[in-house]
């Protein structure tokens, strides 16, 4: 069958987690986000500890997280669809060159001593509206740079191996940063990082995909977008799962400085080792996902996931020993990272190329657009409740949304199954179905 010819030719061992890294234009992109993605997290830890330090404030915190995000999710859609329309290698450089001058401009201002917590809410603003469209066309970008489309679950796990041992290195590295020289360091390293994604997405050699010139209105394929993702209900309830998980879970990076502070009575020190610790449950989770040798069951591991976190998140705010909360965190991270993952890894499956951008573009706004929601919303909550209390909440939140999502795997088995039989890899799905999101290896197209 082709599942036994598919598994006959795999790569075994760390052939397998790496397989992706045979394909040039990948490799690049994996090389050169690697380092700019570690820069990106240190600038991610030093904005809101320069903010709390300045003001003592947990709402600015939340105020600064929303400022930061919000862009994004009101930009996204727009964004999807020029990424269908236009080419996303280009659209990708154009967002690389602009958070490096963001960057920049946070550095000077520092360095002048010039830079307020107003300062910050406009770069942040910034930075938020340049995400809204690097996300999108960074997500469907990767399909054209792996040319086997069974290898493109691997990618995926691999891009988020990337992210989270940049989240791993990123705090720990911030951390030390901030204790010894101040937060300028910071994010002037973010800004020369993103110089080496730059000359590597440079030295890619692309062949352009195909695209239809469309004359219609921006805003009749936008609608076509929404209609085509929330008119199917299981990718609808993959990111209606994300987007209460990004809501109401998220935000305990906005509430991890005051955590490391005022609870565990650390520096930027344990705020950095925490976030670090999240980065590598993340971490560990996104290896475990690039190990597959194909996508089967990865359905289930969603609402599994998303249990874990809440789990995870409970229990961390009922911790008050730093070895504790560490551990903790590790578990919060790993659960995260496989439900954000494999929720994109199924999306990236099932969804028309022609139509990939817009999809991608309300998964940015499911995964990072609600944050600022959630940002704001934390603030709010661990102003009058308490930061722990305000975790409570989220992690209550996340499990009974696992729950259910749980519930209705057994129909939306049926209605996905269709989808493969067209696809031509039933014989592929038959082996192992168990959930409506199982998938196997993507059709060629």
């Amino acid at each position: 069958m082709a599942s036994g010819k598919y598994s006959a030719i795999m790569p075994t061992g760390l052939k397998v987690i790496f397989r992706s890294l045979r394909y040039r234009n990948y490799r690049l992109f994996f090389g050169g986000q690697s380092i700019s993605l570690i820069g990106t997290w240190i600038q991610r830890i030093a904005v809101p500890w320069l903010v709390y330090d300045l003001t003592a404030s947990t709402f600015l915190l939340g105020v600064v997280g929303f400022a930061g995000q919000i862009t994004t999710f009101l930009l996204a859609p727009l964004a999807g669809v020029l990424t269908d329309r236009y080419n996303r290698y280009h659209i990708l450089i154009a967002t690389q060159v602009l958070a490096t001058i963001q960057a920049l401009i946070l550095a000077f201002l520092f360095f002048i001593r010039a830079l307020d917590v107003w300062y910050i809410l406009f770069l942040s603003v910034l930075l938020g509206s340049i995400n809204a469209f690097d996300i999108p066309a960074r997500q469907s970008f990767v399909v054209e740079m792996v040319e086997k489309k069974e290898d493109l679950g691997n990618a995926i796990a691999l891009n988020s191996s990337m992210v989270n041992g940049a989240r791993l290195l990123g705090p720990s590295i911030a951390g030390i940063l901030i204790a010894l020289t101040g937060e300028g360091i910071c994010f002037l390293i973010n800004g020369l990082s993103y110089f080496v994604v730059i000359v590597a997405l440079l030295k890619m050699k692309i062949v352009p995909r195909k695209i239809d010139k469309k004359n219609t209105h921006v805003f009749k394929e936008l609608k076509e977008g929404f209609v085509y993702t929330f008119g199917f209900v299981p990718i609808k309830s993959v990111i209606l799962l994300l987007t209460l998980v990004s809501l109401m879970g998220m935000p305990y990076s906005v509430l991890m400085p005051v955590f490391a502070k005022e609870i565990l009575h650390g520096s930027s020190h344990t705020f950095g080792f925490l976030m670090g610790a999240s980065g590598l449950g993340a971490l560990i989770g996104a290896m475990y996902l690039a190990s597959r040798k194909s996508v089967l069951m990865i359905g289930r591991m969603i609402p599994f996931a998303a249990a874990i976190f809440g789990v995870g998140l409970v229990a961390f705010s009922l911790s008050r020993l730093f070895i504790l909360s560490f551990i903790l965190m590790v578990i919060t991270g790993l659960g995260m990272m496989l439900q954000m993952a494999s929720s994109n890894t199924i999306l990236q499956t099932i969804v028309d190329d022609d139509k990939r951008g817009r999809v991608m573009s309300f998964y940015t706004m499911a995964f990072i657009g609600t944050a600022p929601f959630g940002s704001l919303l934390a603030g709010g909550l661990a102003s009058r409740f308490g930061v722990a209390t305000t975790l409570i909440i989220g992690g209550i939140s996340c499990i009974a949304g696992a729950i259910a999502f749980a519930g209705r795997l057994s129909e939306l088995k049926k209605m996905v199954h269709p989808i493969y039989v067209k696809l031509g890899i039933v014989s592929q799905v038959a082996e192992g179905i168990q959930t409506a999101t199982e998938l196997t290896v993507p059709p060629e197209e």
